[in-house]
């Protein structure tokens, strides 16, 4: 579960003019923007472009009163500071994270036991941005991450997570071990991702939940794990040591969505 760091490029979340916005670029990301109801400021379309579905984005857009800017490859590129734009760009108000409490509180008034995937200084933000999207599809109420010395919600991630970001809870804290103290004393089972535990199959996943999933380079920190009540892994038939941080976090949080939603082995 630990693999060789490559941080992607470091975008930017609004220079100059757009200082304390949020810049989200690519077609799936700002579908899903605007799916959500996020608020965007302005859309900036490639001019002279024929993509029908950037066509049907400016329609989206339109209809929400949105206004649209057609500009130039270099203005976009400009916006989407090393990231792919595929010729579409939004502009909004900067990033709503959630707290702790209003994720479990959210669980609660559903009557559901809470799932949260707590990452643990995952630094590349396509593996960020690919947990994030996983932990949406397989029910996760939230996803916790530090402030410090990790990836975080930029446009980047946001791309790689297809834009799942604006319909997942995102929590920033500033000290996981102590998070994880506060989610024990509410009930929680704390898991750990690694490949020193038990075949993953084997673990009971239902219940309150807290996930977490280790660095690409060092795994989880021991001062994270000493807070975690069990670990689990998964098989490896190959000849390399791991797998990628991101699908090893979807393989768990696939059998995790599994057994507490009842499906069928």
């Amino acid at each position: 579960m630990k693999q060789k760091h490559n941080a992607g490029a470091k975008p930017r979340e609004g220079r100059g003019e757009n200082a304390d916005a949020f810049v989200i670029v690519g077609k799936n990301p700002v579908r899903e923007a605007l799916r959500t109801g996020r608020q965007i400021d302005k859309l900036y379309v490639m001019k002279d472009n024929r993509d029908h579905v950037l066509g049907d984005l400016i329609d989206q857009a339109k209809k929400r009163r949105i206004i649209v800017h057609s500009v130039d490859k270099a203005k976009l590129a400009a916006l989407a500071d090393g990231g792919h734009h595929q010729g579409i760009a939004a502009v909004t108000a900067p990033f709503a994270y959630q707290s702790l409490s209003a994720v479990l509180a959210k669980a609660e008034a559903a009557g559901e036991d809470a799932f949260v995937v707590v990452m643990d200084h995952v630094l590349d933000p396509h593996n960020f941005g690919a947990i994030v999207r996983s932990a949406n599809l397989c029910g996760a109420h939230g996803v916790i991450f530090p402030d410090r010395r990790s990836a975080s919600v930029t446009a980047v991630s946001m791309k790689a997570s297809a834009g799942a970001m604006n319909a997942t809870s995102m929590v920033k804290v500033g000290n996981l071990a102590r998070c994880l103290e506060t989610l024990k004393a509410q009930g929680f089972w704390v898991a750990a991702a690694d490949m020193a535990g038990a075949p993953y199959y084997t673990r009971d996943f239902t219940g309150k939940l807290a996930l977490v999933i280790g660095s690409e380079g060092k795994g989880i920190s021991p001062n994270v794990k000493k807070h975690c009540d069990f670990t689990a892994s998964i098989p490896n038939y190959g000849s390399i040591d791991s797998f990628n941080a991101s699908v090893a976090a979807g393989i768990l949080m696939a059998e995790a969505a599994r057994q507490r939603h009842g499906a069928e082995s």
